[in-house]
């Protein structure tokens, strides 16, 4: 929205400079050439408003915007001149022809089609064109040579800025000369898919260098002389604006596209999206998309679509690939998403190569697909997470409470049918507590009563004061009357359960160290034991990857300091409110 503000305004400065110049110049009724002049003149403004507005990252639209810009604000100043306006106001906006000329005649054919320079040798021929334009304005400016400015002896500084203008007048045409060839080697050294558009280029750079011979030739006194000066000044004025909209017509150049939508016929201009554009609707498919592989699906067809490639295709690391059109050939661009998470390869286009324009817009699209690419990785380790914790709770049940029952009726069956005795019945009372507190134990694993009826400080002190080892909970007070919702405190207690079972089972640990605070808007919990400890690097975390995956989901993270024989510490934290 910004970039329009700007280019907003900038062309309607242009248009409007145009159209009263050239009134005041003339004159009401205005004659026929006149008019055309309007018109052809209009054009480059209209252009480089709507590639600059639409597409502000491509320099190409905001040349043509300047150069709109400096030839209105030239005709407003050849207006005012007529009119008698101060001499200074009006030498100062004909030197805006001089500009105009350079950007048109040079920069233009130059920086084309996408607002950069061909090769870095270009470039010593860009400042060479720049500072040859400058001294062409400055030094009209300056010595005060323009057809409205008082005639007289000049003084030695005038001379000097007579000098400079007509030097880099000289230097502007050559330099125009060496673009104009530069131009044609590019265009007979052009694919298929993009001579179009460079042979148009071509003709109207030819078109516009003849105007600005004719100008030359038939420019006496600022007044030009009949019909073949009319002809140099509509050359210069139109040819390229004229040049590019046939060139996307035919040839979509810069991704411009003319057709008719709708039942009604209407003149479309429908320009590719933005990176903005494409980021924010790429941002709502994701988020209506619940499946991993749909979300990575809605990603390559983002790619697809806003490079407006035949097909494009997300692979990740693991080798699933998605793939948005119909693959056909090899892949033309491929980018990698950040982290090792996977890479995005594109499919050819229809018309025309990719450009500088469409890598720095697939550069964009990486960041959003590695965050896809790791939800999807997330979501998919949380499933399995759940499912393996699923298998788990139905083998213990099957294997344990299940078989503990059978036996219980059995030898119940066996207590009626035989009359037992009080031996026998106390027996079986004692079996039924035992099975009853197995599955009070398994119940716990799921998720214990504690954590439900006295918060996360009461199911952790209660975790805590059946280990053999050992072992200190520590939290501010204000903490034990805290609640969170139950996925943060089933979180943060699992997470310290299996940290403290880690130090029991595997480090050897003595004493056990377990501290929970809230701070900074998050829920902490550390777990620190004295046990041997590892290199976290070389160690699978085993039941804590999964705890840290669930973390993740909420928005929080686990991190796991410990050396050899220094012990290790747990930490994790979740965002909570207040």
């Amino acid at each position: 929205m910004r970039f329009r503000l700007v280019a907003g305004p900038l062309a309607l400065i242009a248009a409007a400079g145009t159209v009263s110049g050239a009134l005041l110049e003339s004159g009401l009724p205005a004659p026929a050439t006149q008019w055309a002049y309007i018109v052809l003149a209009l054009l480059l403004p209209a252009l480089g408003w709507l590639l600059a507005a639409r597409r502000p990252a491509l320099r190409y639209g905001w040349l043509l915007l300047a150069a709109g810009l400096c030839l209105g604000l030239g005709s407003l100043g050849a207006g005012l001149g007529v009119r008698g306006a101060p001499d200074l106001l009006v030498s100062f906006l004909l030197s805006m022809f001089a500009v105009f000329y350079g950007l048109t005649w040079i920069f233009v054919p130059l920086l084309f089609p996408d607002g950069q320079l061909p090769t870095r040798r270009w470039r010593a021929v860009a400042w060479i064109s720049g500072i040859a334009v400058a001294l062409h304005a400055g030094g009209y400016l300056v010595s005060g040579l323009g057809p409205y400015r008082s005639s007289g002896p000049l003084s030695p500084a005038g001379v000097v800025a007579a000098l400079a203008s007509a030097g880099g007048q000289l230097v502007t045409w050559v330099m125009a000369a060496i673009v104009f060839c530069g131009l044609v080697v590019r265009w007979r050294r052009s694919g298929s898919g993009e001579r179009g558009q460079y042979a148009w280029m071509v003709g109207g750079t030819t078109a516009t260098l003849a105007g600005g011979v004719l100008l030359s030739l038939f420019n006496f006194g600022g007044v030009q002389v009949g019909a073949v000066g009319i002809l140099g000044v509509l050359a210069v004025v139109g040819s390229l604006p004229a040049a590019i909209g046939v060139a996307v017509v035919r040839h979509r150049l810069l991704d411009l596209r003319v057709g008719i939508r709708g039942s009604r016929l209407h003149l479309v201009f429908d320009i590719r999206p933005t990176v903005d554009e494409v980021l924010s609707d790429l941002g709502t498919a994701l988020d209506d998309a619940p499946e991993p592989v749909e979300q990575v699906g809605r990603l390559a067809a983002a790619v697809r679509t806003g490079l407006d490639v035949r097909w494009a295709a997300v692979t990740l690391a693991d080798g699933t690939r998605v793939v948005s059109g119909r693959e056909e050939g090899r892949a033309v661009l491929e980018m990698p998403v950040r982290g090792g998470l996977g890479r995005i390869e594109c499919g050819p286009r229809d018309a025309g190569p990719l450009t500088r324009v469409d890598r720095r817009l697939l550069e964009a699209l990486a960041v959003p697909a590695g965050l896809a690419i790791q939800s999807a990785g997330l979501v998919s380790r949380l499933v399995n997470a759940q499912e393996a914790e699923r298998r788990r709770i139905e083998r213990n049940i099957h294997d344990g409470v299940q078989q503990q029952l059978v036996a219980l009726i059995a030898g119940l069956e066996l207590a009626r049918a035989t009359g037992a005795g009080p031996d026998m019945l106390a027996h079986l009372r004692e079996q039924a507590r035992q099975t009853l507190a197995d599955l009070r134990e398994l119940a716990a694993g799921i998720h214990p009563s504690s954590l439900s009826q006295g918060g996360l400080v009461e199911a952790v002190e209660e975790r805590c004061s059946r280990l053999p080892v050992r072992t200190t909970v520590t939290s501010p007070p204000p903490l034990r009357a805290r609640r969170f919702a139950d996925q943060v405190e089933g979180a943060m207690y699992f997470t310290v359960s299996e940290a403290v079972a880690n130090a029991l089972k595997h480090a050897g640990a003595a004493t056990i160290e377990v501290r929970l605070s809230q701070e900074g808007g998050r829920l902490r919990a550390t777990v620190a034991d004295d046990g041997e400890g590892f290199d976290p690097g070389a160690a699978a975390r085993r039941g804590l990857a999964t705890l840290a995956d669930r973390l993740d989901a909420l928005g929080g993270g686990l991190t796991v300091d410990s050396e050899p024989g220094k012990g290790t510490r747990v930490n994790a934290w979740v965002p909570v409110d207040g």
